[in-house]
């Protein structure tokens, strides 16, 4: 029965065929030894793939001599790597979560890619989506957020997600098959094991069928995400012209302020901006507002006017605004050509301008103020270098010096909902 639900699945979702060689994210734990132990029953080409954290003391040398064992036994091509996830965490500025992700989703591409492998398989089932619906529900988000985790994403897929992990137990019972229990799932510590150790439970005295209720409700939103992408699409023709938004028909579209932030959202303007845009709606004429990408928005008495901005900067080069939701696939760059930051702590409006004498920052990794001009003297700038380095502002804010350090109020946390990525185009 579980075989034909994940087929039924992989054929629906259009994840993979049996042509693809796949890399199975192997931790040992249920969901992992169940997903390698169904697509090989399955018939499916498979390698795996462990990462060795160090995070458990002995569990985690556990866990790897478990996987080899049972890869011996299945005649599967194991890769292992051992990762000092601490020192990258505490090399980095990272919470141990975030730098344990990182690592394995940054080793898992590269691992694809030696291997020649299609995919990369991961064992999210449907109890993980439902908390991770919460969880964004809980932190706030809109009709994507609450869709659950979506079967492909790039290059990773996930095929259990039709699937509950009471099945998944269920099935390894079934066919006698042993498995490790990572203990600090057992423990209250984090975010989301307070909603499966805690919230879930709460709410299955309720109502015990809330796991396949939600679900159900992620399912549902997700159709209704294509239907309001549909009703966008036709709103846009109704009110966009040549030169920008036709003011007096966005107003009168059912939601002007969402129709609104999904014309320009794409353009690079944040949702703090876009609020801005929409209640200077009833104001005078002339008012400009400056997004990413060098994009400009001027309020005219009947219009919106977009247009590309040239005035603002004469940077001699540009910054390429993206903003991306925040999940586990996320990998941080580290390059001083790119800058990250939590979207949502970003204060206000860009500006990108040379430093000026008085002007001051954190430095990502400290807690206090630093003059520019102190940072630029401890790095060692020579003079040139300092007469040409640029920072890049929010609401008059330094957040960045540009292509050296951001700043460390608008870091990336586990709290992190959407992030914007700034990269430097010469």
């Amino acid at each position: 029965m579980i075989h034909a639900l994940i087929s039924h699945y992989i054929k629906e979702k259009k994840l993979f065929d049996k042509t693809d060689k796949l890399l199975i994210a192997l931790s040992g734990g249920a969901d992992s030894v169940a997903l390698l132990r169904l697509l090989c029953d399955m018939g499916y080409l498979c390698e795996a793939a462990h990462c060795n954290f160090h995070l458990r003391a002995e569990e985690s040398d556990r866990d790897e001599a478990f996987v080899r064992e049972l890869c011996d036994e299945l005649h599967i091509q194991l890769h292992v790597i051992h990762f000092d996830t601490q020192q990258y965490a505490a090399n980095h500025k990272l919470s141990i979560e975030m730098a344990a992700r990182e690592l394995r989703y940054q080793w898992f591409e590269q691992l694809r890619n030696d291997t020649q492998s299609s995919y990369v398989v991961v064992a999210h089932h449907k109890d993980d989506s439902v908390e991770t619906m919460l969880l964004n529900l809980i932190r706030g988000t809109g009709i994507a957020g609450l869709t659950g985790i979506q079967p492909q994403n790039g290059f990773v897929v996930r095929p259990l997600l039709c699937i509950s992990r009471h099945q998944i137990i269920d099935y390894l019972d079934a066919i006698g098959q042993s498995y490790v229990t990572d203990s600090t799932n057992l423990q209250d510590e984090y975010t989301r094991n307070k909603i499966r150790l805690n919230l879930l439970p709460m709410m299955e005295e309720l109502n015990p069928s809330v796991k396949e209720s939600i679900a159900a409700t992620g399912s549902h939103l997700n159709d209704a995400l294509l239907i309001y992408k549909q009703g966008v699409e036709e709103s846009k023709k109704r009110i966009m012209t040549e030169k920008g938004i036709n003011i007096a028909s966005l107003l009168q579209e059912v939601a002007p302020e969402s129709i609104l932030h999904e014309i320009l959202y794409p353009l690079g303007f944040t949702s703090k901006q876009i609020k801005e845009i929409y209640s200077s709606l009833q104001s005078q004429s002339g008012k400009r507002f400056y997004g990413k990408n060098n994009q400009m928005v001027v309020k005219d008495r009947e219009m919106l006017l977009i247009e590309q901005s040239t005035s603002h900067s004469s940077a001699p080069f540009e910054l390429i605004f993206r903003e991306y939701e925040y999940t586990a696939d996320y990998q941080i760059p580290r390059n001083k050509q790119v800058a990250c930051f939590d979207t949502d702590k970003l204060p206000g409006l860009f500006e990108i301008r040379k430093w000026q004498a008085g002007d001051k920052f954190i430095p990502f990794g400290m807690k206090g103020r630093k003059l520019i001009s102190d940072f630029m003297t401890d790095q060692k700038f020579s003079v040139v270098q300092k007469e040409n380095q640029w920072l890049l502002l929010s609401a008059q804010e330094v957040i960045w010096v540009i292509g050296e350090r951001t700043d460390n109020r608008y870091r990336i946390d586990e709290n992190t909902k959407r992030v914007t990525e700034i990269s430097i185009l010469h």
